[in-house]
């Protein structure tokens, strides 16, 4: 209920089609969960301005808003809680009240509408997914709710792009990291690539440098010895540094 409450607050807030909550469901003027287009360019101008987003997976539910608190402790102010982490939808509720116009809250490993229904419902300001997946890609665009797709290959992001994805997620990782971004980027230059997996506290520059829009920090940021120690000091100087070395970059132009 608490969880459920929150999330009404939150969307009558960041969604202005919003008219009523009844029973638990929330009613739009048009499609369900609609965001207005001013909404969804606000979100990919944060991703344009900040160009990295702290990506939290923990086996634990306690460790979870530590671990998150620590990153935006450390200056990131873009965060993802993935549907793998325990109670994930109720730590982003928590987050995003907390930090409503600050820290830019989304959610992550969705696999499906349902998913993205619960979690737009608890506050998410953005859908990741990590796969393509043309439903949840649509699902998204006709609401304009920025959805961040889970690609491999330059055919699976361009595809994710034609599909209505602004912004395309390079997972897992590739050979040849941010040289392999740069030409497919130089070749394929309607796309914005955000690399997730090989990227770390000291290349994540180096990716925004060869063409990459913004990266995505997991283990690097969130080091499962650190956090399984307690020792979330550790994750902010993780986050620190990392965010030095993005914004020494500087912002990234927009693709219209």
């Amino acid at each position: 209920m608490a969880l459920r409450s929150a999330a009404a607050r939150l969307i009558s807030r960041s969604n202005p089609a919003v008219a009523s909550n009844v029973n638990g469901r929330f009613m739009s003027s048009g499609l369900d969960r609609a965001k207005t287009e001013e909404n969804f360019e606000a979100v990919l101008d944060k991703f344009a301005q900040i160009r990295a987003c702290a990506v939290l997976r923990t086996a634990t539910s306690d460790a979870c808003p530590k671990a998150m608190q620590a990153a935006i402790d450390g200056g990131f102010k873009i965060v993802e809680f993935t549907l793998t982490t325990p109670d994930c939808l109720q730590h982003l509720s928590d987050c995003r009240t907390k930090y409503d116009g600050d820290v830019m809250v989304g959610c992550g490993t969705i696999m499906n509408t349902e998913d993205a229904e619960k979690a737009i419902d608890a506050g998410s300001e953005f859908i990741i997914t990590p796969v393509m997946l043309p439903d949840v890609i649509e699902w998204c665009k006709e609401r304009n709710i920025v959805c961040v797709p889970g690609c491999q290959t330059p055919t699976e992001l361009t595809m994710a792009y034609r599909h209505g994805a602004p912004l395309q997620k390079l997972f897992p990782g590739v050979a040849g990291g941010p040289m392999w971004v740069k030409a497919v980027s130089s070749a394929l230059p309607f796309l914005s690539i955000n690399p997730t997996s090989g990227v770390d506290l000291d290349n994540a520059g180096e990716f925004l440098q060869n063409g990459a829009a913004s990266v995505g920090l997991v283990a690097p940021l969130f080091d499962p010895a650190a956090i399984a120690a307690g020792d979330y000091d550790q994750v902010a100087k993780n986050a620190a540094k990392v965010m030095a070395n993005v914004r020494e970059v500087g912002p990234y132009q927009r693709k219209k």
